[in-house]
């Protein structure tokens, strides 16, 4: 009995796999544990069925050994495709495979590693409970605004060029202010030589920074601009001239004499300075036109019960209900745009990743890069 099988992408995935050199960095961190099956052709197979035709591991197993040529692979059995992905999510197995994928992509596409920018973001789970222990998937602050779901967290480090350099992930309840010195050992120990590290407000804590700044090396990093830090608002109050960058952007230097180690970076948006002047004039017209509202609906229900009042003849008026009133006046408070932390400052800096029509119209940036030499 003859059968044909599809092979041309796989085998394509297979020469890119190769090249990059996952498969000897796969086959160095496995080589000492002794294995029946081929762990590495076995994770070969999970990436193709993701990147072909994206299934479970139960039915990949089933794709590497019947709907398509796998390269080294005869048949794939179910629980040789969890044991391989048991192995995978060492993090001694992950780092090392991260490694030699990173070079590879370095020397092939030239990349010169000199920006690092790191983040994180969270993702959900759609499940009832969390995982109990130390286990991943945790209950925390969610980016995606589902705090009743448990979740993880991931962190990214990209070259200038958006290219991955490395990825973390954290249990779900992880504050971003504890990872930097992980993410920090764990690069250092790739060499990648000086390299200054970007980041946004959420790393900006003095001992995020420290640990930056560690071993000389370099960073900017966002300030929010009223997070209420002594240097921040220093930094802010401090005259000079800006220094045309853009059409939408200008900036100026600062450099305070109680921190002579950093300099800040004033950002300002002429553009934005002028929308978010009319946005503004705009919210107070509605908070306004609002409160007069909630003002007049009061007043009226206190002149009806000041007319009940008379018609029953009685000498002392009832006080009417306010909760309506109370209500609306705590809607407009919490509303997102219009209420009391409508003004609070967002997360910006230079450079900013913050969508143009959110950005705020000044910024400020602190830094440990020195500045270029004059010429």
């Amino acid at each position: 009995m003859e059968s044909s099988r599809p092979i041309g992408t796989v085998w394509l995935l297979d020469g890119l796999w190769k090249l990059l050199g996952i498969d000897q960095a796969l086959v160095k961190v496995l080589d000492a544990r002794q294995f029946r099956t081929d762990v590495e052709r076995a994770l070969f197979a999970l990436v193709a069925n993701r990147a072909v035709a994206p299934s479970s591991k139960r039915a990949a197993a089933e794709w590497a050994g019947k709907d398509a040529v796998v390269p080294g692979i005869e048949e794939l059995a179910e629980q040789h495709a969890y044991r391989a992905m048991d192995l995978l999510v060492d993090e001694h197995t992950q780092a090392a495979v991260q490694e030699a994928v990173f070079f590879a992509a370095a020397n092939l596409l030239d990349l010169e590693v000199d920006l690092i920018f790191f983040d994180t973001t969270s993702t959900y789970f759609e499940r009832d409970e969390a995982d109990r222990d130390e286990a991943l998937r945790r209950y925390g602050h969610s980016k995606d605004h589902r705090k009743d779901l448990p979740q993880i967290v991931i962190g990214l480090a990209v070259t200038r060029e958006g290219i991955p350099v490395r990825i973390w992930t954290w249990p779900g309840n992880t504050n971003d202010q504890t990872v930097i010195a992980q993410v920090k050992a764990d690069l250092r120990a790739w060499r990648l030589g000086r390299v200054v590290t970007v980041t946004d407000s959420g790393f900006s804590g003095e001992s995020n920074l420290a640990c930056l700044k560690k071993a000389g090396g370099h960073y900017i990093s966002g300030v929010k601009m009223r997070e209420g830090s002594t240097k921040g608002t220093e930094a802010l109050a401090r005259q000079g001239r800006y220094q045309q960058v853009r059409d939408n952007l200008r900036v100026k230097e600062v450099r305070l004499d109680s921190d002579p180690g950093r300099r800040w970076i004033i950002c300002h948006n002429p553009a934005e300075a002028e929308r978010d002047a009319q946005r503004r004039e705009e919210q107070l017209a509605a908070i306004t036109e609002e409160l007069a509202r909630i003002a007049a609906a009061r007043a009226q229900d206190a002149k009806k019960a000041k007319d009940r009042t008379a018609k029953a003849g009685l000498k002392r008026a009832a006080r009417p209900p306010d909760t309506v009133h109370r209500k609306a006046e705590c809607a407009l408070r919490d509303h997102p745009s219009l209420g009391r932390g409508s003004g609070s400052p967002r997360p910006v800096g230079y450079p900013s990743t913050a969508p143009r029509s959110r950005r705020r119209r000044t910024s400020t940036a602190s830094t440990s890069w020195p500045p270029p030499p004059r010429t």
